[in-house]
């Protein structure tokens, strides 16, 4: 048999065949074979001319998947290697993420191929708002609503809002056209450190219900960006014990634990890990297999696969990054007794502030930073138990339970709706 190619994409049609049969009778077999594609797929051509003097051509995906539940929902992913279908993988993710998580969004991506470390600041924003002027049609409360990815930030979303705002000859939008803005063009205090809390949050349920403690756990951290030095600062607050983390280049280990707070201001300062002095310094791929109580793989997509499941050490898999663990490794994973947070409700705590951000500036109200993380904290823990649960009841692994809970979410929108054209 030939070996099918471990992309984001074959990841995710991998974990939705899996969770559609457990749908049974409960559900027309070709609604929800109707969810395994995505409802639009666009492909644009930017053309901004940087500070060099030249136009260049640039390629950018946008993906609507679903939006029986609501507007699509989605962040902006920049990238010289992301693809359409990465962005149609990261879609269909964010539909079941939505779903499960309980806000009234559908599923979408964008992506955008550019390296965000090669261009000055001043390109970047030319990039950005060339990217809105360009996706307009497909930027709005009702329809889509961006938010930051990776190589894109929360400076980027105010431009998508400034641009929208001059386009539309008004000081500010009407609605929430974008989310994880800064706070003072209508962002919400706590959504930058909320896809971080969100892992810390599902993790500290998963430590409990199998008689642990966050007080005692030790944990690596794989990524050092927003959601994984978000995650390792919330651990260290909350009393655990960070042995490991790594970004792009390096990796660092100490059984001991490492100071958080330390290479936090220094990879402010310094924009890597590299040189941080602590710890020993030792392979990317090795740090995934080093002894721990809970490993966050916060980086990329397909980081656990069949090559090095046999050997991750740790007892909780918190999936902090979308995809980082193949169909294949779940498999490994399950069969060894590891207890993974799937991706869809362990990264969620990103997009329910989001929500809370849509809401706010659709009301045109302000949340203070307490009632946020107070909001937050009560729905990570309210989902993990639903799909905890229902992985018992049902005899399933943690997330085919998720997945099987957003599919029907999904699917009852859909009915809901009638037979769409």
């Amino acid at each position: 048999m030939k070996a099918v190619p471990q992309t984001m994409l074959n990841s995710a049609l991998a974990n939705f065949d899996r969770a559609s049969g457990l749908l049974g009778d409960e559900y027309p077999s070709d609604l929800v074979q109707k969810l395994r594609h995505p409802k639009e797929r666009s492909e644009l051509r930017l053309s901004p001319q940087f500070s060099d003097g030249k136009i260049h051509t640039i390629t950018a995906f946008i993906v609507h998947h679903s939006d029986a539940i609501g507007p699509c929902k989605g962040g902006i992913r920049m990238s010289p290697t992301v693809t359409l279908d990465d962005v149609t993988a990261l879609a269909m993710e964010m539909t079941w993420k939505c779903a499960l998580i309980g806000v009234p969004f559908g599923g979408g991506k964008s992506g955008i191929v550019a390296d965000p470390l090669a261009l000055s600041p001043d390109d970047k924003q030319t990039l950005i708002r060339s990217f809105t002027r360009n996706a307009r049609r497909n930027i709005h409360p009702l329809v889509y609503v961006p938010a930051p990815d990776m190589g894109t930030n929360e400076r980027d979303m105010g431009y998508i809002k400034d641009t929208i705002s001059y386009s539309l000859g008004y000081a500010t939008t009407q609605g929430s056209y974008v989310t994880g803005k800064p706070v003072i063009m209508g962002g919400i205090p706590g959504r930058r450190e909320a896809t971080g809390r969100g892992v810390v949050l599902s993790t500290i349920e998963a430590l409990e219900t199998h008689g642990g403690s966050i007080k005692t756990a030790r944990v690596i951290i794989q990524g050092f960006g927003n959601v994984g030095a978000g995650a390792a600062e919330t651990f260290a607050e909350m009393g655990a014990k960070v042995v490991g983390v790594s970004d792009v280049d390096t990796a660092l280990y100490d059984p001991k634990g490492l100071d958080i707070p330390a290479l936090l201001a220094y990879v402010h300062k310094t924009g890597s890990l590299r040189g941080a002095g602590q710890g020993k310094v030792i392979a990317n791929d090795a740090l995934l297999e080093m002894p721990c109580d809970v490993l966050a793989p916060c980086a990329t997509a397909n980081q656990i696969t069949v090559k090095n499941a046999e050997r991750i050490q740790a007892k909780i898999i918190a999936e902090g990054a979308n995809g980082p663990t193949s169909p294949d490794a779940d498999t490994i994973l399950t069969q060894r007794g590891l207890y993974v947070i799937p991706d869809i409700l362990c990264n969620a705590g990103g997009v329910f502030v989001s929500y809370l951000e849509y809401t706010q500036e659709t009301q045109q109200e302000q949340m203070t930073r307490e009632a946020v993380l107070a909001r937050l904290d009560k729905r990570m823990r309210d989902k993990f138990k639903l799909v905890h649960d229902t992985a018992i009841a049902r005899k399933l692994p943690t997330r085919e339970a998720a997945m099987y809970l957003a599919l029907k979410n999904v699917c009852a929108a859909n009915v809901a709706r009638g037979a769409l054209p």
